[in-house]
């Protein structure tokens, strides 16, 4: 342990001015055994720092290093763990609980005498020595005053000190005196015995020589002891007097301390005191506007508002922690609660007594618009109540149950007035609609019997030639002699014409305009009124982004469509856009009915009405999406437009189910059906009607089922026709039809067209074919006789040598058609063509041709037939083309 000291020593703490007193091997506790040193060490330089430092043998080589230094000073406890018995173990408290196990009982024992006794000599700090031996303490203290405990303490401590030059240098000296010391160390060591006994002596007759001066010394100990007692007095009184002044300075501290808090919460009641002031503090005025101010004129509403205000922020404010405990600010709160309901329930009376008041004022006025076709002006109303658009926002944020009854007692007497003045309006436009009958009684003003009223829309839709009229027209017609059939058909174009007549397009003008007419109107009343309340009752409006559009609903039917413009709101709109809705709905909750009732008369008094009303409720639909898909007025407009759309497919319904149902005459002629000239007639005025409409969609669906309906009837007319040929009726139809689409140049129904045209062309030639096979019968049998041998394999040129077909047969054929009875069976075959068509399609003389045309491929064919089959026999026909063309020209010139 010596060497390891010495070594420490030289290594570690000289080159750092320190001195090692005290070592001791040890290991942390509970853990890996790690060696290592703790050592007790004091500089060499004053003033004395007294360390314990933690020596670490290296991984790297076989030398120490300084791990870890704490101060003495920082040490607050040592504990040996048992004073009684042996035991290694020891803590040290510094920073934190150190524990250690020393290598033995002893080391650690010494280790703890040597700081105990550095702690005693440097430090004299309080330091828990913790279950540790009183011996080992005792023995550690010192018999002498301060000074020899300190030397003790040195003797004690400095087990081993190195020699200085000077010791070296007398020790060098001594032994070059002695020569023979290095040879003879018993010798050197006598000799030095003896000066040392020498010297011993001459100590001893020196302080026995000096005893006086000794006496003397020790008289000046004594005295200067008693000077010590009495500085030591002094100094005791001196500390009592200090110490009274320092309680008195910690008195004075403590007092300025106070004194400091003391102001500093003063300062903060202060800003307390002067928040609540500042932010609950009502203005005198205020008050009184809330509790006396005039609610009826312009400055007396701007001071109730601005009274309301500064009421609802002193209500409002953020009051602090702990300011709900104060008796004042409850007093405070409970005046303005107390306040507040005064002025909610005085505001609430007033403008209830605005509404019946306003509502009184209103109804007034409808006389002045009983006989003309407007709805009253709201706006008056609506600029007198804007005024209290602030003092209703500040009920809603206050007193939701009072804003909530004044929002339901609006609703209230506006529908009730709301529906006065919208039943009185359409009362208007229905009478304007109907006015007076034939009969020169009103439609809709007397009361009749359903009965009544279907036979005279029945009389109504017969007088205007429309396809929608009653079917036992229809029936009639079918049950006709020729030649009231005939009469019967001019009959039919001369109502054509009456429905294109002036008095006819005047009423389909004059309800086109009255319909126009009430959209217009109920649409500035319905936005008006939705914007007004709005800005009223302060509830947002928001425009929808998702919505179906007016493009969309047409690819839709009537349940589709009814969906659609019901769910053009997003499912997430906010309670206010519902609010306003529901208000909406509940205040004109009469629109939607009249509007099916007039849509119902309307449809009544002529089933085409319902083109115009699909055309005007779609436009008005696109407008009012535009402006705002969710609004009352859009959905409203929806759900009346899908009744529109109904009534539209109705009649395309009925005048279906009408070409399926006719009949005809099976003793006269047919000529262009009832239907056909209809279709016309609708097309006519459909294109007029649906010019730059936004719903052509329906319109050409329309035009698709119609005209595929036109086409089956035609051909069930034509195969169930007995007097007029198959033919016959198929050609005049279907070029009444083509004539029709190529006039009007309809997009849609281009396929249709060319279908027309196909047929008309196909029945034409086979009308002429079938036709022509009666004029030169027996020629036409020969011949088909002539061609059925060549197509059996018969050489042409060897069709003469068969027994029925020889040329002696084809002349007997020739000559019995002359060219006079040639003439005679064209003759008879124009006016057999002449009585199977009719004079309105005027299709005579294009048949006539088409058949002249025939004849003559026919001639070409029979001569061609004569060249090949009876070649160089010299048999002609008995006429020439030039006869034909004679012939046809003179009977078309003689009839």
């Amino acid at each position: 342990m010596t060497a390891i000291k010495h070594a420490l020593q030289r290594d570690i703490f000289t080159p750092n001015d320190e001195r090692l007193l005290s070592i001791v091997n040890v290991c942390k506790a509970g853990k890996k055994k790690r060696n290592c040193f703790l050592c007790a060490t004091v500089t060499t330089e004053r003033p004395v720092q007294v360390n314990v430092v933690k020596v670490k043998k290296s991984d790297k080589g076989d030398f120490y290093k300084r791990q870890t230094a704490w101060a003495l000073r920082d040490l607050a406890v040592v504990d040996a763990k048992d004073a009684a018995k042996e035991n290694p173990e020891f803590d040290l408290h510094f920073d934190k609980v150190y524990k250690w196990v020393a290598s033995s009982t002893v080391e650690k024992n010494t280790f703890i005498s040597c700081i105990w006794k550095l702690n005693q000599r440097y430090l004299r700090k309080k330091i828990d020595f913790i279950n540790v031996s009183s011996q080992l303490l005792e023995e550690s203290v010192p018999s002498g005053e301060n000074q020899s405990v300190a030397g003790g303490d040195e003797e004690a401590v400095d087990e081993y000190q190195e020699l200085n030059a000077r010791e070296e240098q007398d020790i060098e000296i001594m032994m070059e005196g002695c020569e023979y010391a290095i040879s003879n160390a018993e010798a050197f060591a006598e000799k030095l015995s003896r000066e040392l006994q020498v010297l011993d002596g001459a100590n001893i007759q020196s302080i026995m020589a000096s005893e006086k001066q000794v006496n003397i010394l020790m008289k000046l100990l004594d005295e200067a002891l008693k000077e010590v007692d009495q500085i030591e007095l002094k100094l005791s009184s001196y500390e009592e007097m200090l110490q009274s002044v320092k309680e008195q300075m910690d008195q004075i501290s403590e007092s300025n301390h106070l004194i400091h808090l003391s102001n500093t919460n003063n300062v903060k009641l202060l800003s307390e005191i002067e928040f609540l002031v500042n932010h609950m503090d009502l203005a005198k005025g205020h008050i009184k506007a809330l509790q006396e101010g005039d609610l009826t004129s312009s400055r007396g509403i701007e001071a109730c508002t601005n009274a309301a205000d500064a009421l609802l922020q002193c209500m409002n404010v953020a009051l602090r922690p702990g300011h709900d405990m104060l008796h004042a600010v409850k007093q405070q709160q409970q005046r303005f609660s107390d306040l507040r309901e005064q002025f909610a329930r005085r505001l609430a009376s007033h403008l209830n007594s605005v509404f019946v008041q306003q509502g009184h004022d209103q109804s007034s006025t409808l006389a002045q618009h009983s006989a003309e076709l407007t709805l009253p002006n709201h706006h008056p109303f609506h600029r007198d109540l804007l005024r209290y658009a602030k003092l209703m926002e500040w009920l809603k944020n206050t007193d939701y149950g009072k804003y909530e009854g004044l929002t339901k007692n609006y609703m209230d007497y506006l529908s009730r007035l709301y529906e006065r003045e919208i039943k009185d309006f359409f009362d208007v436009a229905k009478t304007k609609m109907t006015g007076t009958t034939r009969e020169g009684k009103k439609f809709a003003t007397l009361p009749r019997k359903e009965s009544a009223v279907k036979q005279e829309t029945e009389s109504l839709h017969g007088s205007s030639g429309k396809l929608t009229g009653s079917t036992s027209s229809l029936n009639k017609l079918s049950v006709q002699s020729s030649g009231n059939r005939r009469s019967q058909s001019s009959s039919l174009l001369d109502m054509g014409n009456m429905s294109a007549s002036d008095l006819d397009v005047a009423d389909r003008t004059k309800f086109d305009k009255i319909f126009e007419q009430v959209l217009s109107e109920l649409e500035p009343l319905c936005l008006a009124e939705q914007d007004f309340i709005s800005k009223f009752f302060k509830l947002q409006q928001h425009q929808s982004i998702s919505g179906t559009t007016t493009n969309e609903a047409e690819e839709m039917d009537g349940g589709t469509l009814s969906r659609s413009y019901t769910s053009g709101v997003p499912q997430t709109v906010s309670s206010e856009k519902d609010m306003i809705r529901q208000m909406m709905t509940k205040i004109f909750r009469c629109i939607e009915p009249e509007l099916n009732n007039l849509i119902a008369l309307g449809d009544k008094i002529d089933s085409f009405n319902s083109l115009y009303m699909l055309v005007k409720m779609s436009h008005h639909v696109w407008t009012a999406q535009n402006v705002d898909p969710a609004s009352f007025l859009s959905t409203t407009l929806g759900n009346v437009l899908v009744t529109v759309k109904r009534n539209f497919d109705k009649c395309i319904s009925n005048q279906m189910k009408q070409m399926d149902e006719v009949k005809i005459s099976k003793k006269s002629k047919v000529g262009i059906l009832p239907f056909v000239a209809e279709f016309e007639e609708f097309a006519a005025l459909a294109e007029s009607i649906f010019k730059n409409a936004e719903r052509r969609g329906d319109l050409d669906k329309a035009y698709i089922k119609l005209i595929r309906a036109v086409f089956v009837s035609v051909e069930k007319v034509a195969n169930e026709s007995q007097k007029t040929p198959r033919d016959v009726v198929m050609m005049e139809n279907f070029h009444h039809i083509f004539a029709t689409l190529s006039r009007l140049k309809i997009s849609c129904l281009e396929a249709e067209k060319k279908e027309a045209k196909q047929k008309y062309t196909d029945h034409l030639q086979s009308y002429v074919i079938y036709s022509l096979g009666q004029p030169l019968e027996k020629l036409n049998h020969f011949f088909e006789g002539v061609e059925a041998r060549v197509a059996q394999g018969v050489r042409e040129e060897e069709v003469s040598y068969q027994l029925a077909f020889n040329k002696q047969e084809l002349r007997k054929v020739i000559k019995e058609y002359p060219g006079k009875e040639v003439k005679k069976g064209l003759d008879n075959l124009y006016k057999k063509v002449d009585k199977h068509l009719c004079e309105e399609e005027n299709l005579l003389q294009v048949v006539w041709h088409s058949m002249q045309d025939e004849f003559i491929r026919q001639y070409k064919h029979f001569e061609g037939l004569i060249a090949r089959c009876y070649p160089g026999s010299g048999i002609t026909m008995e006429f020439t083309i030039q006869d034909i063309l004679d012939y046809c020209s003179s009977i078309a010139q003689s009839h």
